[in-house]
């Protein structure tokens, strides 16, 4: 796959049909595949697509969308979800944009190869379902694949591409995640309040305020971010109690309610491990129970019959406040 994307990426910057690649780029390290735009060929020697090119690379298309020329981008079957919300919210041009479908069989968790005790990881080679490992110390035990996948590939949504120009080998036939995505958010709802709180506030306080999350999200679109905002108190931990965090938090994930994709981004990138997807998904679980199911991102703008957000609409049998809080039904 890797070398079907350099030869379709050097035709169409060759034949002029685009101005630049999207795509992912080596690092240092064999686990550090980083996001990169390519606007030369011979900046395609630097192209990788392996194991760990887990980002969603929509994001990346926001800003380059102003810009002239049109960007080939390789997304896999999870990130034409955040594209297509991207789209629903006129954050793109859809004509600046060519979309190359890639496959993808999951991808890895860097973290959980290190929880096994697998330091100074020098090489990963993936044959079927086992990877091989290399380290600075020697070989590594082989590892299952399927306990090295990222937390979003275990709740994987499918493999359908939900949008694409046009798709490099063969069509994956649709698949549905090995877990439950709400299985976790159940059992913190099963949690007292004060349990709840214990948990949030020990995770939350873990918190430096990189902004990893906010940046890689693709439904976090603002050019300019009201955090970013100097005059709002919120741009530096020093300038609050010991209780930014949290709010920091629970602000984005209501400010991406019925947007979030659940691409599982926030927590991927997040350095110090927070399970903040969790926060997203109990806003969708409840999303779901309120309004009926919805998946954000599942249609391209303009499908028949495709509905907007449940947010952003109304219906006369949508719950009232009372309802929620006091159960029984509005009269």
């Amino acid at each position: 796959m890797q070398e079907l994307m350099k030869q379709k990426a050097l035709e169409l910057l060759n034949a002029g049909k685009v101005k630049r690649v999207l795509g992912w780029k080596k690092g240092d390290l064999p686990y550090d595949a980083t996001p990169a735009f390519f606007d030369k060929a011979d900046q395609l020697g630097d192209m990788v697509y392996n194991g760990f090119c887990g980002s969603n690379l929509s994001k990346y298309l926001v800003e380059k969308s102003r810009e002239d020329g049109k960007t080939l981008v390789f997304l896999k079957p999870c990130d034409t979800y955040g594209l297509n919300q991207l789209l629903s919210e006129h954050r793109l041009v859809r004509d600046k944009v060519h979309v190359v479908a890639i496959s993808c069989k999951g991808k890895l968790d860097v973290d959980k190869l290190k929880d096994k005790g697998i330091t100074g990881i020098a090489g990963v080679v993936e044959e079927n379902d086992v990877l091989k490992i290399e380290t600075l110390y020697g070989k590594a035990d082989d590892i299952k694949r399927e306990e090295a996948l990222l937390e979003k590939c275990l709740s994987c949504k499918g493999k359908e591409h939900k949008i694409f120009d046009e798709r490099l080998g063969d069509k994956q036939e649709d698949t549905e995640g090995k877990i439950d995505r709400f299985a976790e958010v159940a059992k913190l709802e099963a949690m007292s309040a004060d349990e709840r709180f214990e948990f949030w506030r020990s995770s939350l306080s873990l918190c430096i305020r990189c902004n990893a999350c906010r940046n890689a999200c693709p439904s976090c679109s603002c050019l300019k971010c009201v955090f970013d905002n100097a005059q709002s108190g919120v741009s530096a931990k020093a300038n609050t109690t010991d209780f930014e965090e949290n709010m920091y938090h629970v602000i984005r994930a209501y400010h991406v309610a019925g947007r979030c994709s659940d691409c599982g981004e926030c927590s991927r990138v997040c350095p110090q491990r927070i399970p903040l997807h969790l926060l997203n998904r109990k806003i969708i679980k409840d999303l779901n129970g309120f309004y009926g199911e919805y998946q954000a991102g599942e249609f391209s703008p303009g499908d028949e019959g495709a509905l907007p957000s449940p947010l952003v609409r109304f219906d006369l049998n949508d719950p009232e406040p009372n309802v929620i809080t006091k159960g029984g039904r509005s009269k």
